[in-house]
């Protein structure tokens, strides 16, 4: 028997988890954020939002962040805690926050990581 096709899904596996997490604030580090005041918004469309959100979140959704983020969070440096459904459009919303000028905006990942970080689970 071969190991090569086990050894192959084990690095792709592995590959994987590595990059959907690479670029996430630490969930010690958010829990610490969130006990300081920190912002927690929530940048899914507002279907999905309607459908399930975070108490604490706004919803701003991607394609609307850089318009609606500026006239309700004056200050550069308030911590910023973006998530979606999977973190991707949380990734690039921190991106477009970053180039804004905001220079404490976190991913949080996706909404089931960002529950859990805000339930303190």
């Amino acid at each position: 028997m071969s190991w090569t096709p086990f050894l192959v899904v084990l690095v792709l596996a592995i590959a994987y988890i590595y990059i959907k997490r690479s670029g996430q604030i630490s969930a010690k580090e958010a829990s610490e954020y969130l006990k300081r005041g920190a912002m927690v918004i929530d940048v899914r469309s507002p279907n999905e939002f309607n459908s399930g959100h975070l108490l604490q979140a706004h919803n701003m959704p991607l394609d609307r962040v850089e318009m609606l983020l500026p006239s309700t969070v004056t200050d550069k440096n308030k911590v910023l805690l973006l998530h979606c459904a999977s973190g991707m459009r949380s990734s690039q919303a921190k991106k477009k926050l970053t180039e804004l000028g905001y220079k404490n905006a976190f991913n949080l990942g996706s909404y089931e990581r960002a529950e859990k970080i805000v339930s303190g689970r």
